[in-house]
């Protein structure tokens, strides 16, 4: 009898002492319902509610899901549900046990991340991974590239997001910038007392945040693991959503708000570690520099930013963010030191900064891009070139790498052209993207705006 994936993962719950905890948790806060929650290929959470009496068997069987929820349950505009259609199975979430938490805001509830699987009963891949999964796919490349490399991933995300409601404008000079000043912090001080509360009941070691631009917050956490720095975004965002609800306003992880306004980035910080050392910088150099092993891992991800803008920004209105030049946001593929207009930035001693991501990117996806990326970079050794200096854009594009694409519609095409993603998220994930994207781009291209109304409808003659 072949023992499947969704086997070994329920054996594991079974005879896991982190059951044990988990009930005694329940038993003790007065746990009353449990949320399984799965992550889609757009960062949705979905799932499902179960009161906790029945957590004990959900965690070894497991909970059902129709699998079109994989992709939001989303029909193109031909009417064809994506990700298999109304005939397309149900895949089996099983919770990954240490990943469960108790909702600080109402602690008679609690939430576990899940891994999904197809189901049991199939003729063909019966109990394996469902190849759709983005949180399942970060797991298992994390395990290869460490097997392969003996290197560990780690990062920590910056994520700016825009808070509205009454009182919240911001009051400042014509011509200067809010940025930084504590009087706007101050007008924010409920948000962010209350975001970093839950924050931290939920496992988030929140470090420091500033006001960015109007009604913009960037409020960060610790760097860790990639896996463990994806789960934690995904719960920021929730924490955000929540806290908006208790204080009646709105928090949007919207790339671009509106015309003018600052766009809201994910930046992704991060550095190779190997037995605790980090490999991209090197023993004794103490100026911005970067070892032979960082220069090659930075090559690749230059190499493959292109191809993965359809991940790092993976709106329609991901675009609108790269246009403004002088905001801050790459409109190059480049790198620089301590140079903040160029894609990827050292930071610091042994970090890159990834500019590319948005605020509304999914987190187990663009950690998979950075992994895969980096890796082909190292196999290949590809030289990353000098570093920019100056602002990136007064710079022409650099012929090493591929032009960065500026919509969605260049993003899915050049997708399509990398073969090291596609072949890193298999041809299941990968299809699903492309038509997910291509869907919405084509919705967009067909719907009139109110800008085209406005330039042409008393235009002529």
């Amino acid at each position: 009898m072949t023992i499947t994936p969704l086997d070994t993962h329920r054996e594991a719950n079974a005879g896991s002492p982190e059951l044990a905890a988990v009930l005694s948790t329940i038993a003790e806060r007065g746990v009353e319902f449990v949320y399984f929650q799965a992550v889609t290929v757009t960062g949705r959470v979905v799932g499902k509610v179960a009161p906790a009496r029945h957590f004990e068997r959900l965690a070894i069987r497991g909970v059902q899901q129709h699998q079109t929820a994989i992709a939001n349950l989303q029909g193109t505009r031909e009417g064809v549900l994506l990700a298999g259609g109304v005939n397309a199975p149900e895949y089996t979430a099983i919770p990954d046990l240490e990943t469960f938490a108790v909702l600080p805001w109402d602690t008679s509830f609690a939430r576990v991340f899940c891994r999904l699987y197809e189901p049991d009963h199939l003729a063909e891949r019966a109990g394996a991974e469902f190849t759709c999964d983005t949180r399942g796919l970060l797991r298992r490349m994390l395990s290869g590239f460490t097997d392969r490399t003996g290197l560990e991933l780690r990062t920590g995300c910056e994520p700016e997001m825009t808070w509205q409601g009454d009182g919240l404008e911001a009051h400042f000079r014509p011509g200067s910038s809010p940025a930084y000043h504590i009087e706007h912090l101050e007008r924010n001080r409920p948000i962010v007392k209350k975001v970093v509360e839950y924050a931290q009941a939920l496992g988030l070691d929140m470090i420091e945040g500033d006001y960015e631009d109007e009604f913009q917050v960037e409020l960060n956490f610790m760097y860790d693991r990639a896996d463990l720095t994806a789960d934690r975004l995904t719960t920021y965002r929730q924490i955000c959503k929540q806290v908006a609800r208790e204080l009646g306003i709105h928090a949007s992880f919207m790339p671009k708000p509106a015309t003018g306004m600052m766009g809201n980035g994910c930046h992704h910080n991060f550095s190779l570690w190997r037995d605790d050392v980090n490999v991209l910088a090197e023993p004794g150099v103490t100026e911005l520099h970067l070892s032979e092993v960082g220069r090659h891992a930075l090559g690749g991800l230059l190499a493959h930013s292109a191809g993965a803008m359809l991940i790092n920004g993976s709106t329609v209105n991901s675009y609108k963010r790269y246009w403004d030049a002088g905001q801050f946001a790459p409109s190059r593929i480049n790198w620089g030191l301590d140079n903040k207009t160029c894609t990827v930035r050292l930071s610091a001693v042994g970090r890159l900064e990834y500019k590319l991501p948005d605020a509304a990117v999914n987190p187990y996806l663009s950690h998979a891009v950075i992994l895969a990326a980096c890796e082909d970079g190292m196999k290949n050794a590809t030289d990353p070139g000098k570093p920019t200096q100056g602002s990136s854009y007064d710079e022409p594009v650099d012929g090493r790498f591929p032009a960065l694409p500026l919509t969605l519609g260049e993003a899915i095409s050049a997708f399509r052209a990398d073969e090291v993603l596609n072949q890193a998220f298999g041809p299941d994930l990968s299809a699903l993207l492309v038509d997910y994207h291509a869907d919405e781009w084509a919705r967009f291209c067909g719907h009139v705006t109110e800008w085209e109304r406005e330039m042409y409808w008393n235009d002529t003659p």
